[in-house]
């Protein structure tokens, strides 16, 4: 028995027509948002921001599937399982930050105009 002996894994790895797959969805989820900020935007801001992080997400979406090669087959789905827990706790998370952090500037700053607010993300 030679020290190289095969073994049987269920891991998917991916082939070179799903890493070129994969690197090219990131370039152009890359070259998008960057290409809009570099033009100066959309005339509203929220937009801009809202396709720079639609492209963000589906860019993790993209390194996930194809690079990690995460899928529901995976360690018979431990592995989604684990990632779709992990994307519910930081969502409570960065949404209870920013939820305390508006309260606390709206509760401790009272002198502040807060009506400018809502005009400067426009």
């Amino acid at each position: 028995m030679s020290a190289h002996t095969h073994h049987e894994d269920n891991h998917d790895h991916g082939s070179y027509r799903s890493y070129i797959t994969g690197f090219l969805l990131s370039v152009v989820l890359t070259a998008i948002p960057f290409g809009l900020v570099m033009a100066g935007g959309f005339e509203s801001r929220l937009l801009t921001v809202g396709v720079v992080v639609g492209c963000a997400i589906v860019q993790v979406l993209v390194h996930m599937v194809y690079f990690l090669h995460m899928n529901s087959r995976a360690e018979e789905g431990w592995t989604l399982l684990s990632t779709l827990f992990t994307v519910i706790i930081v969502v409570i998370m960065i949404a209870g930050s920013l939820w305390v952090m508006y309260h606390l500037n709206t509760n401790m700053m009272p002198q502040m105009n807060h009506d400018l607010l809502p005009e400067q993300l426009r």
